[in-house]
């Protein structure tokens, strides 16, 4: 019984860990004029490692845009979008088990390194016009080894991001 409580909740406390690990904030100039904002073009920024991960960042962003009424327009844009993709590996010292020492005995434990990759995405729009930021999104989030998961944090990343465009203040 106390086994099954604890494994309860551990599973609860990692997958708590998991459902917050994304951070995302946006921000934005809250004199921008956002409600005449109608068209977009992409400038090339800092691409991600891997190109096909860029189309899904690109396909991801252009779907919400879409959503909130703006269209590609790469002669005469209203809102330049340009996105930034950093990556950097994160170590971290596991230790499990219990010990004790010196000249009274020991216990038992392990020490590993687990290592992870964290990624960020930003995603910035500047005003064609002016060439002034006007909004940016940014998600932090551990990347994966599986295709399909990443595409979800993504996804999931860009949506957050995307549900506070325009800013409503």
């Amino acid at each position: 019984m106390r086994n099954a409580l604890v494994a309860a909740l551990w599973v609860a406390m990692t997958t708590t860990a998991i459902v917050y690990a994304q951070k995302v904030n946006v921000d934005s100039d809250p004199a921008a004029p956002f409600a005449t904002y109608k068209t977009y073009a992409w400038v090339k920024g800092t691409p991600a490692p891997n190109p096909l991960s860029e189309d899904r960042l690109h396909s991801a962003v252009d779907i919400r845009l879409a959503g909130r009424g703006l269209s590609k327009n790469a002669t005469a844009p209203d809102l330049i979008v340009v996105t930034h993709v950093t990556t950097k590996e994160q170590k971290e010292l596991v230790v499990n088990g219990f010990g004790y020492g010196g000249w009274w005995g020991g216990g038992y434990s392990t020490a590993s390194v687990d290592t992870s990759i964290e990624g960020t995405l930003v995603f910035d729009l500047y005003d064609a016009k002016t060439k002034k930021m006007v909004w940016r999104g940014v998600a932090t989030d551990t990347v994966s080894d599986k295709r399909s998961q990443n595409t979800e944090h993504i996804d999931k990343a860009v949506g957050k991001m995307f549900e506070e465009y325009p800013p409503t203040e």
